[in-house]
């Protein structure tokens, strides 16, 4: 019997207890909700399904680069507003966003380091720099890193997450990276030298039209979204249902337009034997 007096609770009158924001993080595959320190060590792949979350540029350095030895180039590339372009934000305005939440001047760090102690020329696109469009710097940056990889003889390692493309706020400066960065590349390879290109989630557009379509071996993590326009868009274009799992990187293994599907945790040691088997008079084996 309730004695009168007594308060009533209802599970609408008693308070949550605070939990901190980003504590736990679920699956966009399986759904699977994981302690986020544990998934961070485990290379932000899902314990539960594989599913591979997208990591920042500084973390695939980081996960790919010997310890201590990346020397960084070139950060202080900013883009120029060559358009005056105009929106619901400005471009400068959008560059100067996501230089803020991102810690990042553009879409891409670049430098050299080594991998098992090989020396290697790496760039990374970060797709949360304007969906890891290529604009002027982003092309220019990659250029130069290829170029110094061919006078130093180095193997090149081009790893792409972008949703992007080529950037629209820039226009055909933009498109000439397209050709600049593949015209770098051929002199890489003219010179006998090896690009190994790493396609994540997504790689599209005009990035995949380009450097990281020609990679001498190309490989991908599993599930990535690989392709120039998008499922939705093609199906809305020829009316047409699209194959299951269409430009995911298992189909596209299966037709041919990549060399292998590699998991995360298992590039570093992948890219070391590929250097290796190719370059070991370079690389001091």
């Amino acid at each position: 019997m309730v004695l009168f007096g007594r308060k009533k609770y209802t599970l609408l009158s008693i308070k949550k207890k605070d939990i901190p924001e980003g504590l736990w993080t679920k699956c966009a595959d399986c759904g699977a909700v994981t302690y986020t320190k544990e998934l961070r060590n485990n290379l932000n792949v899902c314990i539960k399904c594989g599913y591979h979350f997208v990591l920042t540029a500084k973390e695939r350095i980081d996960s790919l680069i010997d310890k201590g030895t990346f020397v960084e180039t070139d950060p202080q590339l900013v883009s120029a507003d060559p358009l005056g372009f105009k929106g619901p934000k400005t471009y400068i305005e959008k560059l100067k966003a996501d230089q803020k939440s991102t810690g990042l001047n553009d879409a891409v760090i670049t430098g050299y380091g080594k991998i098992h102690g090989q020396n290697v020329a790496v760039a990374v696109t970060d797709s949360r720099f304007i969906m890891g469009s290529m604009g002027s710097v982003v092309g220019e940056k990659i250029t130069r890193t290829v170029e110094y990889a061919t006078e130093n003889k180095f193997p090149v390692v081009i790893v792409s997450g972008s949703g992007g493309g080529a950037r629209m706020y820039e226009g055909v400066f933009s498109l000439m990276q397209m050709a600049k960065t593949c015209a770098a590349l051929a002199r890489h390879g003219e010179a006998g030298l090896l690009h190994i290109s790493v396609l994540t989630n997504p790689t599209m557009a005009g990035i995949m039209a380009s450097f990281a379509g020609i990679g001498d071996v190309i490989m991908a993590e599993p599930k990535a979204l690989i392709g120039f326009t998008g499922p939705r868009v093609i199906e809305q274009t020829i009316r047409q249902k699209l194959p299951e799992g269409f430009q995911k990187s298992e189909f596209l293994l299966a037709h041919g337009l990549i060399d292998m599907i590699v998991e995360r945790k298992n590039l570093k040691d992948m890219i070391g034997k590929l250097m290796d088997y190719t370059h070991p008079a370079v690389n001091g084996q």
